[in-house]
């Protein structure tokens, strides 16, 4: 796991190469290695004039064990505590080794990567395009508990360590980590790594940490030094703020480790770090999170949902429309290297799309010759999705793969306006395209395996996370999140206080407000959307009091949403400000009391009863596509694991829901 070599001039490189993994973690193998190295360096220590970490990996170091994380239980925290204790305590010889430690970081340094390097007295980072360093453990409902928080909290102090590094999950380059203090170099090659190493041990043989030299003073100053002190109420309010007002074990839990931590010595700071972190690994927050985030997004991404199919790697991408989707479509996959052409009915709309050097635009269908891919991403209606297609489809390559980037129509029926239905696919994506990480390929009644394969492999290409679901109107996303939507306007008609239930989703962990996301969305394709669907149902369509507002909302009022400037709220400038002030005169139904804790479950179990149905009804293909597709498509909140892990872990599921439906109606009433 790790390599020693002492060179002529008494030099030690370690060299992290875990043989059983592509990436190095901080798994038994190494534990071990590390206090054998450590052993060795000290037995050595004459011999020894300095040590250089670094990687024999695409990566530097990966950081923890997840699949070893996710299993630990309240049991296990003794054995957790001795484990967390040893990697301490060899970090710590290692940092007060009397000799000068470097970190050459070749590549990503994450989570427990960057602990290691923060043993080191110095750190040099290879300005590689996939070199990152940061610790997202916050994400995984975690905290650094291998001395990341009590060593940056040191070396920065406590707001820039906070708010940068620890509660932020971000992932920075490296100029940017050297900008904020946890980088001291940067180079371009791979030998300067090693050289400037070198060079630094020899120009500082009495290298120590900060913490360690005397007349040492905490950046900013510790908690009792007045100045910090006066500051500190306002760092938990400042969090909550956040959270927005969610209630979060890991950010938490991170802001009390490094307060406590930073008024006491550096071991018991690091006990603190140790308790606090297995507090959460042995929690269900954790558990969740690593479960969606790590476990079911490697499947997703590793193909569970593709179809074992030979296909050929996409070449040259025909994008239909050039409004705002389709240029963000247009430039993901030129950005991936594709070569790419944007029609739209006019030149001067075409060219809109024209941001990259692999982007023609376009008027004339004949530009498209050659394409292997098309995705058309006009309005959302049949005819015309169908009049597109058609027009474009004799100038294509043979067997070109058909997508639409539909978000609710029937991929089935889209299918029926093209020659080749087996051709034909969905390729849901969504806004903004450069940000928003999900692809939802929807597979119609005759899309074929190849179809679905290319579009999952051209997903992977351009960096998407792609889910794979059956046909059905509004699909799993755009179905799910109308459940979210339509439950808060349908508390709106009840009488509930349109602030209560904004806050009421906030607070259980959605990152928008539903109404603010409706205006997003637009209510007046909210409307659109129903009454497409009601059209389609028939007499079996039920009508609920949110359709009743949304009319009123857009049809009487002129209040469409966000992109008209009004909607449920009031914007300036295009920035939304407050809620409109009429909206309790539109509700003719008396206010009703409803307790604060079922505001928050309704969203929750609403959308958690909907994708079980989904699954049901074989609309979902797996559950893993269910979590993921909800937590980076639709905004569930990621403390839940996802949107049927919910379900799975709630304490009663079933009881919760049934005491819902005989309250609030039968829709939450579980498959």
């Amino acid at each position: 796991m790790i390599k020693y070599e002492r060179d002529g001039g008494g030099v030690v490189t370690l060299t992290l190469d875990d043989p059983g993994q592509s990436a190095n973690t901080m798994n038994a193998t190494y534990v071990a290695a590390m206090t054998a190295a450590v052993d060795r360096l000290e037995a050595e220590r004459e011999q020894v004039t300095g040590v250089i970490v670094t990687s024999a990996k695409k990566t530097f170091f990966a950081g923890g064990d997840l699949p070893t994380m996710a299993r630990a239980t309240k049991e296990d925290a003794p054995a957790l505590f001795e484990l967390l204790s040893t990697i301490k305590r060899d970090f710590r010889r290692l940092e007060t080794y009397g000799r000068p430690v470097v970190a050459a970081i070749n590549g990503a340094a994450l989570g427990g990567g960057l602990e290691v390097a923060l043993a080191c007295h110095h750190r040099i980072a290879l300005d590689a395009p996939g070199t990152r360093l940061g610790f997202p453990e916050v994400t995984l409902g975690l905290l650094p508990g291998a001395g990341g928080v009590t060593r940056t909290v040191r070396m920065l102090g406590l707001a820039p360590a906070l708010t940068v590094w620890l509660l932020s999950g971000r992932r920075l380059r490296p100029a940017e980590a050297r900008d904020h203090g946890l980088v001291d170099e940067i180079v371009s090659t791979p030998a300067a790594l090693i050289q400037r190493a070198r060079a630094w041990i020899v120009a500082n043989p009495s290298a120590a940490q900060p913490w360690d030299r005397e007349g040492y003073r905490m950046p900013g100053g510790t908690p009792s030094s007045p100045q910090l002190a006066a500051q500190l109420p306002a760092f938990p309010a400042t969090l909550r703020q956040q959270l927005k007002g969610a209630s979060l074990p890991a950010p938490e839990k991170i802001l009390a480790t490094a307060v406590e931590g930073a008024q006491v010595d550096f071991a018991t700071a690091q006990v603190i770090e140790t308790r606090n972190l297995i507090t959460l690994l042995t929690g269900r927050i954790a558990k969740n999170l690593i479960g969606a985030l790590f476990f079911d997004m490697r499947a997703v991404n590793g193909g569970l949902a593709r179809p074992e199919a030979e296909v050929a790697p996409a070449r040259k991408v025909a994008v239909l429309g050039a409004g705002m989707m389709g240029a963000g479509i247009a430039l993901a996959c030129a950005k991936a290297g594709l070569e790419v052409v944007v029609k739209d009915v006019t030149g001067e709309l075409a060219a809109r799309a024209a941001q990259h050097e692999r982007i023609t635009t376009t008027a004339d269908v004949a530009d498209l010759a050659g394409c292997d891919v098309v995705i058309e991403a006009v309005f959302e209606d049949p005819a015309l999705k169908q009049a597109v297609f058609a027009e474009v489809a004799p100038v294509l390559a043979p067997g070109a793969l058909l997508a639409s980037n539909t978000s609710t129509l029937p991929i089935t029926g889209l299918a029926t306006g093209v020659e080749r239905p087996e051709s034909f696919v969905g390729m849901h994506f969504f806004s903004p395209v450069g940000k928003m990480p999900l692809l939802e390929i929807v597979v119609g009644e005759r899309t074929g395996d190849e179809a679905v394969a290319r579009a999952f492999d051209l997903g992977r290409r351009i960096g998407k996370t792609p889910i794979v679901v059956n046909d059905g109107r509004g699909f799993f996303t755009s179905r799910v999140i109308g459940t979210f939507i339509d439950e808060a306007i349908g508390m709106l008609a009840e009488g509930v206080p349109a602030a209560a239930i904004e806050h009421a989703a906030l607070q259980a962990g959605y990152p928008t407000g539903p109404l603010a996301l409706a205006d997003e969305v637009s209510l007046s394709l909210v409307q659109r959307i129903r009454r497409q669907t009601a059209a389609a149902t028939g007499p079996a369509f039920v009508a609920t009091p949110s359709h009743g507002l949304v009319d009123a909302m857009v049809d009487e009022h002129d209040r469409p949403g966000r992109a008209a400037g009004r909607g449920f709220y009031v914007y300036e400038d295009g920035k939304r400000t407050t809620l409109w002030p009429e909206l309790a005169a539109l509700v003719t139904a008396e206010g009703r009391a409803v307790p604060f804790p079922d505001l928050k479950d309704r969203f929750l179990f609403a959308e958690a009863v909907d994708a079980r149905r989904c699954l049901d009804e074989g609309v979902l293909r797996t559950a893993e596509d269910g979590n993921v597709g909800s937590i980076l498509g639709i905004g569930y909140p990621a403390w839940t694991g996802g949107v049927l892990r919910f379900a799975e872990q709630h304490a009663d599921f079933r009881g919760r829901a049934l005491a819902l439906a005989a309250r609030y109606g039968s829709r939450f009433e579980p498959a």
